[in-house]
Protein backbone atom coordinates (compact mmCIF):
# COMPACT_ATOMS: atom_id res chain seq x y z
CA UNK A 1 0.00 0.00 0.00
CA UNK A 2 1.32 3.38 -0.75
CA UNK A 3 0.17 6.43 1.51
CA UNK A 4 0.97 10.81 0.09
CA UNK A 5 0.21 12.87 3.63
CA UNK A 6 0.39 15.87 2.36
CA UNK A 7 0.92 19.10 4.06
CA UNK A 8 -1.17 21.92 5.27
CA UNK A 9 -3.42 23.25 2.62
CA UNK A 10 -2.93 27.40 2.23
CA UNK A 11 -5.40 29.42 0.40
CA UNK A 12 -6.71 29.13 -2.94
CA UNK A 13 -3.28 29.24 -4.65
CA UNK A 14 -2.80 26.20 -2.32
CA UNK A 15 -5.63 24.83 -3.26
CA UNK A 16 -5.17 24.97 -7.13
CA UNK A 17 -1.89 23.88 -6.86
CA UNK A 18 -2.85 20.65 -5.11
CA UNK A 19 -5.77 19.82 -7.55
CA UNK A 20 -3.51 20.26 -10.12
CA UNK A 21 -0.66 17.87 -8.78
CA UNK A 22 -2.49 14.93 -7.02
CA UNK A 23 -4.02 13.45 -9.43
CA UNK A 24 -0.43 13.41 -11.45
CA UNK A 25 1.15 11.86 -8.23
CA UNK A 26 -1.46 9.31 -7.92
CA UNK A 27 -1.10 8.35 -11.32
CA UNK A 28 2.78 8.44 -11.41
CA UNK A 29 3.53 6.97 -7.83
CA UNK A 30 0.23 4.28 -8.16
CA UNK A 31 -0.89 6.11 -4.98
CA UNK A 32 -3.54 4.22 -3.32
CA UNK A 33 -4.98 6.71 -0.59
CA UNK A 34 -4.19 10.28 -0.08
CA UNK A 35 -4.29 12.65 3.07
CA UNK A 36 -4.23 16.05 3.27
CA UNK A 37 -4.29 18.88 5.98
CA UNK A 38 -7.72 20.98 4.89
CA UNK A 39 -7.17 23.26 8.10
CA UNK A 40 -6.07 26.61 6.26
CA UNK A 41 -7.59 26.01 2.86
CA UNK A 42 -10.34 28.60 2.97
CA UNK A 43 -8.15 31.81 2.46
CA UNK A 44 -5.96 30.42 5.00
CA UNK A 45 -8.41 30.23 7.70
CA UNK A 46 -10.55 26.81 8.30
CA UNK A 47 -12.54 25.36 6.01
CA UNK A 48 -15.77 25.53 4.38
CA UNK A 49 -18.05 22.74 2.79
CA UNK A 50 -17.42 24.22 -0.85
CA UNK A 51 -13.68 23.83 -0.57
CA UNK A 52 -13.98 20.57 1.35
CA UNK A 53 -15.42 19.12 -1.72
CA UNK A 54 -12.86 20.71 -3.47
CA UNK A 55 -10.14 18.94 -1.83
CA UNK A 56 -12.37 15.80 -2.23
CA UNK A 57 -12.38 15.90 -6.00
CA UNK A 58 -9.07 16.86 -6.49
CA UNK A 59 -8.06 13.94 -4.78
CA UNK A 60 -7.90 13.60 -1.08
CA UNK A 61 -9.39 10.29 0.60
CA UNK A 62 -8.99 11.84 4.23
CA UNK A 63 -9.10 15.56 5.36
CA UNK A 64 -7.46 16.48 8.59
CA UNK A 65 -7.71 19.64 10.02
CA UNK A 66 -6.10 21.14 13.16
CA UNK A 67 -6.40 24.51 15.38
CA UNK A 68 -7.71 26.73 12.93
CA UNK A 69 -10.39 24.58 12.14
CA UNK A 70 -13.41 26.44 13.81
CA UNK A 71 -12.11 29.80 11.77
CA UNK A 72 -15.18 29.63 9.38
CA UNK A 73 -18.05 28.64 10.85
CA UNK A 74 -19.23 27.25 7.67
CA UNK A 75 -17.11 24.11 8.31
CA UNK A 76 -20.16 23.16 10.87
CA UNK A 77 -22.53 22.63 8.28
CA UNK A 78 -20.36 19.36 7.64
CA UNK A 79 -18.31 18.57 10.38
CA UNK A 80 -20.73 15.59 11.45
CA UNK A 81 -22.01 14.36 8.72
CA UNK A 82 -18.88 13.96 6.78
CA UNK A 83 -17.24 10.37 7.29
CA UNK A 84 -13.73 11.81 5.82
CA UNK A 85 -13.39 14.49 7.68
CA UNK A 86 -11.91 14.81 10.75
CA UNK A 87 -10.29 17.19 13.63
CA UNK A 88 -8.00 17.20 16.71
CA UNK A 89 -9.21 14.49 18.55
CA UNK A 90 -8.23 16.28 21.68
CA UNK A 91 -10.58 18.77 21.53
CA UNK A 92 -13.60 18.43 24.69
CA UNK A 93 -15.21 15.54 24.56
CA UNK A 94 -18.90 17.46 23.44
CA UNK A 95 -17.05 19.30 20.75
CA UNK A 96 -18.98 18.90 17.12
CA UNK A 97 -16.98 16.22 14.91
CA UNK A 98 -14.85 13.47 15.33
CA UNK A 99 -10.87 12.56 15.98
CA UNK A 100 -10.51 9.49 13.65
CA UNK A 101 -11.85 7.63 10.80
CA UNK A 102 -11.30 4.39 9.10
CA UNK A 103 -11.16 4.41 5.59
CA UNK A 104 -11.64 1.21 2.94
CA UNK A 105 -8.49 0.83 0.98
CA UNK A 106 -9.39 -2.88 -1.41
CA UNK A 107 -9.53 -5.24 1.34
CA UNK A 108 -7.58 -3.13 4.02
CA UNK A 109 -9.16 -0.26 6.79
CA UNK A 110 -7.18 2.46 7.49
CA UNK A 111 -7.37 4.19 10.40
CA UNK A 112 -6.62 7.87 10.45
CA UNK A 113 -6.15 9.63 13.93
CA UNK A 114 -6.08 13.64 14.05
CA UNK A 115 -4.26 14.63 17.08
CA UNK A 116 -2.91 18.46 18.57
CA UNK A 117 0.13 19.12 20.37
CA UNK A 118 0.14 21.14 23.93
CA UNK A 119 3.27 22.62 23.40
CA UNK A 120 3.04 26.37 22.50
CA UNK A 121 -0.50 25.23 20.91
CA UNK A 122 -3.48 27.11 22.07
CA UNK A 123 -6.51 26.22 22.63
CA UNK A 124 -5.12 23.73 25.90
CA UNK A 125 -6.31 20.58 24.59
CA UNK A 126 -6.28 17.13 26.38
CA UNK A 127 -3.20 14.91 26.65
CA UNK A 128 -2.75 13.64 23.27
CA UNK A 129 -0.61 10.46 24.41
CA UNK A 130 -2.85 9.44 27.13
CA UNK A 131 -6.27 9.46 24.61
CA UNK A 132 -4.18 8.03 22.14
CA UNK A 133 -3.85 4.89 24.16
CA UNK A 134 -7.60 4.98 24.56
CA UNK A 135 -8.08 5.97 21.08
CA UNK A 136 -6.07 2.59 19.49
CA UNK A 137 -8.22 0.13 22.16
CA UNK A 138 -11.17 1.42 20.42
CA UNK A 139 -10.03 1.14 16.45
CA UNK A 140 -7.21 -1.24 16.02
CA UNK A 141 -9.03 -4.56 16.02
CA UNK A 142 -11.05 -3.23 12.73
CA UNK A 143 -8.27 -1.42 11.08
CA UNK A 144 -5.17 -3.30 9.08
CA UNK A 145 -3.24 0.02 9.16
CA UNK A 146 -3.15 3.19 11.75
CA UNK A 147 -1.71 6.62 10.82
CA UNK A 148 -1.30 10.00 12.61
CA UNK A 149 -1.58 13.36 11.80
CA UNK A 150 -0.18 14.99 14.66
CA UNK A 151 -0.63 18.67 14.42
CA UNK A 152 1.62 20.28 16.84
CA UNK A 153 4.56 23.17 17.23
CA UNK A 154 7.58 21.38 19.55
CA UNK A 155 9.60 19.33 17.40
CA UNK A 156 10.47 17.73 20.91
CA UNK A 157 6.46 16.90 21.49
CA UNK A 158 6.29 15.58 18.22
CA UNK A 159 9.43 13.13 18.37
CA UNK A 160 8.03 11.88 22.09
CA UNK A 161 4.90 10.97 20.55
CA UNK A 162 6.08 9.28 17.46
CA UNK A 163 8.31 7.11 19.16
CA UNK A 164 5.37 6.63 21.99
CA UNK A 165 3.57 4.73 19.46
CA UNK A 166 6.41 3.49 17.37
CA UNK A 167 5.38 -0.03 16.34
CA UNK A 168 1.63 0.50 17.66
CA UNK A 169 0.59 2.94 14.34
CA UNK A 170 2.20 3.02 10.77
CA UNK A 171 3.02 6.19 10.70
CA UNK A 172 2.77 9.43 12.49
CA UNK A 173 3.38 12.67 10.35
CA UNK A 174 3.81 16.64 11.83
CA UNK A 175 1.38 19.28 10.33
CA UNK A 176 1.27 22.82 11.57
CA UNK A 177 4.63 24.62 11.03
CA UNK A 178 3.97 24.79 6.99
CA UNK A 179 8.13 24.06 7.06
CA UNK A 180 8.76 20.62 5.65
CA UNK A 181 11.32 19.28 7.67
CA UNK A 182 13.98 16.92 6.40
CA UNK A 183 13.93 14.36 9.08
CA UNK A 184 11.95 11.72 7.49
CA UNK A 185 12.30 8.08 8.43
CA UNK A 186 11.44 4.73 9.98
CA UNK A 187 11.40 4.54 13.39
CA UNK A 188 12.68 1.13 15.36
CA UNK A 189 9.58 -0.59 15.36
CA UNK A 190 8.30 0.16 11.89
CA UNK A 191 6.41 3.62 12.17
CA UNK A 192 7.19 6.37 9.42
CA UNK A 193 8.19 9.48 10.60
CA UNK A 194 8.52 13.27 9.90
CA UNK A 195 8.47 16.03 11.89
CA UNK A 196 6.56 18.50 9.17
CA UNK A 197 5.19 18.02 6.06
CA UNK A 198 5.55 21.11 4.97
CA UNK A 199 2.72 22.95 3.06
CA UNK A 200 0.87 23.72 -0.21
CA UNK A 201 1.05 26.76 -0.50
CA UNK A 202 2.87 29.98 -2.75
CA UNK A 203 6.57 29.84 -2.38
CA UNK A 204 6.95 33.52 -1.74
CA UNK A 205 5.39 34.06 1.26
CA UNK A 206 5.56 33.75 4.62
CA UNK A 207 3.69 30.20 5.52
CA UNK A 208 1.72 30.92 2.49
CA UNK A 209 0.95 34.54 3.74
CA UNK A 210 1.40 37.57 1.74
CA UNK A 211 5.16 38.61 3.34
CA UNK A 212 4.57 42.60 3.94
CA UNK A 213 1.93 42.37 6.54
CA UNK A 214 3.84 39.84 9.02
CA UNK A 215 7.08 42.22 8.35
CA UNK A 216 4.32 45.44 9.21
CA UNK A 217 3.22 43.21 12.23
CA UNK A 218 6.75 42.01 13.83
CA UNK A 219 8.23 45.96 13.33
CA UNK A 220 5.19 47.18 14.71
CA UNK A 221 3.61 44.91 16.76
CA UNK A 222 0.19 46.09 16.19
CA UNK A 223 -2.43 43.45 14.50
CA UNK A 224 -2.16 43.76 10.63
CA UNK A 225 -4.39 42.09 8.14
CA UNK A 226 -3.26 38.58 6.73
CA UNK A 227 -3.91 38.05 2.95
CA UNK A 228 -3.19 34.73 1.26
CA UNK A 229 0.34 35.37 -0.76
CA UNK A 230 -0.28 34.34 -4.53
CA UNK A 231 1.86 32.98 -7.36
CA UNK A 232 4.39 29.97 -7.72
CA UNK A 233 3.37 27.25 -5.21
CA UNK A 234 4.84 24.20 -3.98
CA UNK A 235 4.16 20.73 -2.53
CA UNK A 236 4.74 19.25 0.45
CA UNK A 237 4.28 15.38 1.33
CA UNK A 238 5.56 12.65 2.85
CA UNK A 239 5.14 8.95 0.45
CA UNK A 240 4.92 6.14 2.58
CA UNK A 241 4.96 2.39 1.65
CA UNK A 242 3.47 0.13 3.84
CA UNK A 243 4.32 -3.71 3.75
CA UNK A 244 1.10 -5.60 2.55
CA UNK A 245 1.69 -8.83 5.00
CA UNK A 246 3.44 -6.90 7.79
CA UNK A 247 1.55 -3.77 7.66
CA UNK A 248 4.51 -2.00 8.89
CA UNK A 249 6.15 1.48 6.75
CA UNK A 250 8.78 -0.16 5.02
CA UNK A 251 9.72 2.71 3.00
CA UNK A 252 9.45 6.72 2.87
CA UNK A 253 10.31 9.63 0.59
CA UNK A 254 9.82 13.25 1.33
CA UNK A 255 8.22 14.71 -2.02
CA UNK A 256 8.73 18.63 -2.43
CA UNK A 257 7.59 19.71 -5.65
CA UNK A 258 8.44 23.79 -6.70
CA UNK A 259 7.75 25.38 -10.09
Amino acid sequence: MRVLMVGDVVGRTGRYFFMDKTPELRQQKNIDMVIVNGENAAHGNGLTPNIFDELIKGGADVVTTGNHVWDNPTVLRIIDTEPFLIRPANYPEDTPGKGFCIFPVGRKKVGVINMSGRTFMSPPMDDPFRLGDKILKQIEKDCDVILVDFHAEATSEKLAFANYFDGRVMAVVGTHTHVQTADEKILPKGTAYITDLGMVGADNSILGVAIEPVIKRFLTGRPSKFEVAEGAAVYCALLIDIDDKTNKAVKVERIFIKP
